[in-house]
């Protein structure tokens, strides 16, 4: 053959060589992606196999420098439609990195892959706590009139009668005003036992937590979303006053109670809300709890303060006695008979103050959950008596 002149039967060869070399990547790259049917390609999708049918065509040129140092022109455009063979064409090792096992991708199904979710942590209370509705038998011991009744634990003498049937002296703006209602929690920590998925860490050994979503803050909030549904205008306090220190809790939220009359001079209604803790003498831990449209319930108790400090406790009584002859209205048994004690609890700064004890440290927080909102329901309806014309 003269200088100068094609070989075109060595052309075809090195072509033909070539695209074999060629589709067998294809088919290696395509295998790649096809799942399990890529191991029945093996026989032809060996790097090895395709090297071996580059090398046999090029024999002797190809030793020692690269491959596509002694290729003419046609030759490399041929091999260079081949990642695989230009890398092998220049002298490099070949990079199989990419070349990853189909088995050890997941197949998609087109839908998310489902998350593990660990099942929630709950408890069960104790079959030892006594469940116990508390109703007066009888009239002894409790002042009487019209079916409520009111524990006297002080000298005081009070006419229930009088109390029940007087006005109440307070007035509540329109909400456009401004607030009405002012809720605080002077022992915000207070809590119930756990049960349920109602569980929480305790901040000492006597039922109380400072996670307000599962102390009487808690039940605060639910009384405030039942007063606003009813078109009445709440400020919640979720201060804990009874953190770090237990002692001195009253003065504490006191001071804080002047604050909010002083800056909001609408609020005419102060509910310090708390639950109750009843154990016997031999250490038996009782919770009240009631039956109302098929719910367990706990009870609620409405406590009056008095002292000399405090002159006018009456118009506190007054309030009180509406509350709660409304609440054995709609709920019978949601109440526990009124009591009237020796301090004060704050209850002389507003004439319209009521020491709120729901359930009892027995009690679950769903039972209390659910006397919140009864209790907001029948106090909300007395409230909305009061509202002024204006």
């Amino acid at each position: 053959m003269r200088r100068g002149e094609i070989d075109w039967g060595r052309v075809l060869r090195q072509g033909t060589a070539c695209f074999m070399a060629t589709a067998a990547v294809c088919v290696l790259a395509l295998g790649a992606g096809a799942g399990a049917a890529a191991g029945t390609l093996d026989g032809i999708s060996d790097e090895a196999t395709a090297a071996a049918l580059l090398r046999a065509e090029l024999g002797s040129r190809g030793a020692g420098e690269g491959l596509l140092d002694r290729l003419s022109p046609l030759e490399r455009l041929a091999v260079g439609e081949s990642a695989l063979l230009h890398q092998m064409g220049t002298g490099r090792e070949p990079d199989f990195s990419s070349n990853i096992q189909s088995e050890s991708l997941p197949i998609s199904t087109g839908e998310p892959a489902e998350e593990e979710t660990a099942p929630p942590v709950t408890t069960v209370a104790p079959d030892s706590i006594v469940a116990r509705t508390l109703v007066p038998s009888s009239a002894q011991g409790y002042v009487c009139a019209d079916g409520l009744y009111l524990y006297n634990t002080t000298d005081l003498p009070v006419d229930l009668a009088a109390a029940a049937s007087a006005p109440v002296e307070v007035q509540l703006e329109r909400a456009a005003q401004g607030p009405q209602i002012l809720i605080v929690h002077t022992h915000g920590s207070e809590a119930y036992t756990p049960d349920g998925t109602d569980i929480y860490t305790p901040s000492d050994q006597n039922t109380r937590t400072l996670d307000t979503q599962y102390n009487v803050v808690r039940v605060g909030k639910e009384m405030k979303a039942v007063f606003e549904e009813m078109g009445l205008s709440v400020v919640h306090d979720e201060t804990l006053y009874d953190y770090p220190e237990y002692n001195g809790a009253y003065s504490r939220s006191g001071a804080s109670i002047s604050k909010y009359l002083e800056q909001y001079p609408t609020i005419s209604i102060v509910l310090d809300v708390h639950r109750d803790a009843l154990v016997g003498e031999d250490g038996t831990v009782y919770k009240a709890v009631t039956e109302i449209d098929g719910s367990q319930t706990a009870q609620v108790m409405l406590v009056l303060g008095s002292g000399s400090t405090h002159p006018d406790f009456l118009k506190n009584v007054t309030l009180a006695a509406k509350i709660q002859k409304q609440m054995d209205t709609l709920y019978p048994t949601l109440a526990r008979p009124m009591t009237l004690r020796g301090s004060v609890y704050n209850q002389n700064l507003c004439p319209g103050s009521l020491l709120v004890e729901v359930g009892t440290h027995g009690n679950t927080l769903q039972e209390a959950i659910t006397a919140a909102r009864y209790f907001a329901r029948a106090a909300g309806q007395v409230l909305q008596t009061l509202l002024t014309n204006g």
